[in-house]
């Protein structure tokens, strides 16, 4: 930690300290020459007279009045840009003895004119672009997912695949790391991406080959989430409401699902400061049953305990976010942003168990039960995030960035299991609680700096991160005689995992002709520290290199080809680690394996993109290597408990083949889809060898959409997301699929807009929304299928509002964008 705030400091230093030397200021105003109307935004550059390099650039205010501070003593020239009129170049005066201040005559500019005074351009933007590391999808392309979350709009995606019980894949991988505008996140994915709404989503980045300036966490890569913001001058306002009609199907639940929610993001920028805050408040609830069958063989004696119920979700999610930036001269940006998520989950599983206990060596009927069990797990959570950044840009064009991230997470769940006889209910004849906490606090503190040599830039930094996850756990029995409940040390634990990791990496990326190419290495040492109850401490210190290589050449205009590589660390959760069975079910215990390794992964990838007059397509075959594959098997407990258990498994390889297109077959007909189709294979052994993992699976998704435009403010689309039945390591699962349908009509020239959904159809024909899922080994079975609500009609409205200065156009800046 003390070479860590060294080194900042060190930093820090060196950049505030570079200017030590005499400095003037310059200031001035720009003009339109006809009008003599200021104007506002306008991009204004100092040069060296000697080699023409950039010393500063400022955009001009609402009143067009510039004013460029601390410029070394020197010979210069000022550049003034404007869309729509000619470029200005002036040679500045040189400076008297003692002067610090030159004020400049106002710059008159004339509109250009090769501009054309009416013309206006417009062009249907592509659902996806494929990047040398990465795919980004437009998120207003599926009209499915608004209203929605981030995993509404990512399971459209050919790389991601969503389940029945929300389990989140990555080309087959449930391990990934989630960026927040690039920042990145420790809680777990599935809780922080149910909580990002998708009205406030830009673009989804699919990051499967990272370089080595990201983090190497998450075997299967990274998911970058970029909200919106407005252009510079401009100031914006959007809400949106949504509601949703009375549910079609209830399956005897409790109570009715109810869904509605509200959002709305608020951004300025002006010159210098960058401002945007949003807010959302989402109400989802889902209706469904389960239908269960689990059978159990323990010294010749079969227990039955087939179930069928109720399995419904009531859900809950508010986000609030902000973010500022202050950028008072080309050469220093400041910037803060804050974002807090909380996220409120009930499952109820009210089932009927009949249990039948059967001696095989005579057929006889040991025992016979039949119960009513109500399961009800409450899971409430909120993310906190904050971080501060500064970064100042050096004369010669290099720039480096030190920033502060902040995060904590608190999970805090409650688990009642109640059994009640059968069919009265009026009986307890068992009752539990499982109340639960599981914070995490981490923060990092990070130094990077980018310099241009030759062609290309270099990158490097060092990174220090701090994570702190605690666990308690506990498991509560009704006494029926005292009516008071009892701890039960068995199934009761406290956990606390520690870690320190330190980084620093080197990059170089280049272009040369139609060959592009990004290398570096990630160096990182880490040391983990375990503590489960009153437990020795389990230490273990890796220090490990993440090589990175991506590779892309430009074979003709519309054709080009990339390959990448990258190493990868998959670390372990609290849950994986916790030694203690957790019971929160009556059916099953969980528990992990502290001594439990992390899963290190070779990424490899080669593909290419085609684009064309009338759409994009591009494949990618890639290859997964897992080593220490962990994964969650099933072992007899008791007669009617099954065992949970996290441990490393061996060695996993996956191979497959990811394409996409999008096709503008028409002017009023566009089509989009993607699929990936792998295969999956373990090879190892699980409990101390005493059972032998050699399964392989096929398996494919395929996510498509098409979109219908019948006029200029109203357009229809179908979609549909498809996984395939998949092998698991002990057992399968059956194929899941969720059509729907968007139809969005606007108003008010666009600023109001009106979507009626139809998620989920079925209309009995399809079964959507239900998936199976099977596990079996040599003394159990069990078999569970998830049946969900399906035709769900959902209606959307919103409303944006922009607002622009006085200026009627209001370009971004030239030099903002590439400098900034």
């Amino acid at each position: 930690m003390k070479v860590a705030v060294f080194t900042l400091t060190f930093l820090f230093i060196s950049m505030v300290s570079i200017r030590a030397q005499s400095s003037f200021t310059i200031s001035g105003s720009v003009a339109d020459r006809l009008t003599g109307q200021p104007l506002a935004f306008c991009s204004i550059a100092i040069y060296k007279s000697q080699d023409s390099t950039l010393v500063a650039g400022v955009l001009t205010d609402e009143n067009g009045i510039y004013k460029i501070g601390n410029v070394d003593l020197g010979r210069y020239y000022m550049q003034a840009k404007y869309i729509g009129y000619s470029k200005i170049v002036l040679a500045l005066p040189d400076l008297a003895d003692g002067q610090t201040q030159l004020n400049l005559p106002a710059i008159a500019m004339e509109p250009d004119p090769r501009t054309l005074s009416a013309l206006n351009v417009t062009a249907q933007r592509q659902t996806v672009e494929n990047k040398i590391d990465r795919q980004v999808y437009r998120a207003d392309k599926f009209l499915s997912s608004q209203g929605g979350t981030a995993i509404d709009v990512l399971k459209n995606t050919p790389s991601v695949t969503v389940n029945s019980e929300g389990d989140i894949t990555l080309r087959g991988s449930s391990g990934f790391l989630v960026l927040l505008n690039g920042k990145p996140v420790q809680a777990d994915p599935s809780a922080i991406l149910n909580q990002i709404p998708a009205n406030t989503i830009e673009n989804i980045e699919v990051i499967t080959s990272p370089s080595a300036r990201f983090d190497p966490d998450g075997k299967a890569g990274i998911i970058n989430i970029t909200t919106r913001t407005v252009a510079a001058g401009s100031r914006s306002l959007s809400a949106n409401s949504q509601a949703g009609l009375p549910a079609l199907y209830r399956y005897g639940n409790l109570h009715s699902p109810q869904r509605y929610g509200a959002d709305a993001t608020f951004n300025v920028r002006s010159s210098h400061w960058d401002f945007n805050l949003s807010g959302n408040y989402l109400r989802n609830d889902i209706a469904g049953r389960r239908i269960g069958d689990v059978n159990t063989t323990i010294n010749d004696v079969f227990t039955s305990f087939p179930s069928t119920g109720e399995r419904s979700f009531v859900r809950y999610n508010y986000t609030v976010r902000s973010a500022v930036s202050f950028t008072p001269n080309a050469q220093n940006v400041f910037s803060a942003g804050f974002y807090r998520g909380y996220r409120k989950q009930s499952r109820r599983a009210d089932l009927v168990y009949n249990n039948i206990k059967t001696d095989l060596a005579s057929g006889e009927v040991l025992g016979r039960i039949t119960y009513f069990n109500s399961n009800l797990a409450r899971k409430s959570g909120g993310v906190t995030l904050g971080n501060l950044d500064y970064t100042h840009t050096f004369t010669n064009k290099s720039f480096a960035v030190v920033s502060g991230l902040f995060e904590q997470g608190n999970m805090v769940g409650l688990t009642t299991n109640v059994n009640l006889d059968e069919p009265d209910r009026h009986n307890i004849l068992q009752s539990t609680r499982n109340p639960s906490t599981n914070p995490l606090r981490a923060f990092r503190l990070r130094a990077d700096y980018t310099l241009a040599i030759g062609k290309g830039k270099f990158e490097t930094g060092y990174q220090y991160r701090n994570q702190v996850q605690k666990g308690n756990f506990q498991y509560l029995d009704l006494d029926l005689e005292s009516g008071l409940f009892i701890l039960v040390p068995e199934f009761s634990s406290s956990t606390k995992v520690i870690n320190h990791i330190h980084a620093v990496y080197g990059q170089y990326s280049a272009k040369t002709g139609k060959f592009d190419y990004v290398g570096g290495l990630h160096y990182e040492y880490a040391a983990r520290a375990f503590t489960a109850g009153s437990q020795n401490t389990r230490n273990l210190n890796l220090s490990n290199l993440f090589p990175t290589l991506n590779l892309q050449y430009q074979v003709s205009k519309s054709f080009r080809v990339k390959a990448g590589y990258s190493r990868r660390v998959q670390r372990s959760t609290n849950n994986e680690l916790n030694p203690f069975p957790e019971r929160e079910h009556s059916e099953t215990l969980e528990s992990g394996d502290p001594n439990i390794l992390p899963e290190f992964i070779d990424l490899t990838e080669v593909g290419g993109v085609k684009d064309f007059q009338k759409g994009s397509v591009y494949a990618t075959l890639y290859n997964q290597r897992i080593k220490n594959v962990v994964n969650r098997v099933n072992s007899v407990y008791n007669d009617t408990i099954l065992n949970r258990i996290y441990t490393n498994a061996g060695l996993a390889t996956s191979w497959g083949i990811e394409a996409g297109t999008t096709l503008n077959l028409t002017k009023w007909w566009q089509f989009y889809g993607g699929g990936n189709v792998y295969n999956y294979k373990i090879k190892g052994s699980l409990f101390n060898n005493k059972v032998d993992v050699n399964t392989s699976s096929l398996a494919y998704s395929v996510n498509a959409n098409t979109t219908f435009k019948f006029s200029a403010g109203f357009q229809l689309q179908l979609a549909v997301n498809y996984l395939s039945k998949r092998v698991t390591a002990q057992g399968e699962d059956s194929r899941f699929i969720t059509p729907g349908a968007s139809a969005k009509k606007t108003f008010l020239k666009g600023r109001l807009a009106a979507t009626l959904q139809w998620q989920n159809i079925d209309l009995g024909l399809f079964g959507s929304n239900k998936q199976r899922i099977t596990t079996f080994g040599k003394d159990f079975f069990t078999t569970t299928n998830y049946i969900q609500e399906t035709d769900i009609f959902l209606i959307n409205l919103s409303y944006n509002l922009n607002q622009t200065s006085k200026k009627a156009k209001l370009p971004s800046s030239e030099f903002g964008e590439k400098e900034f």
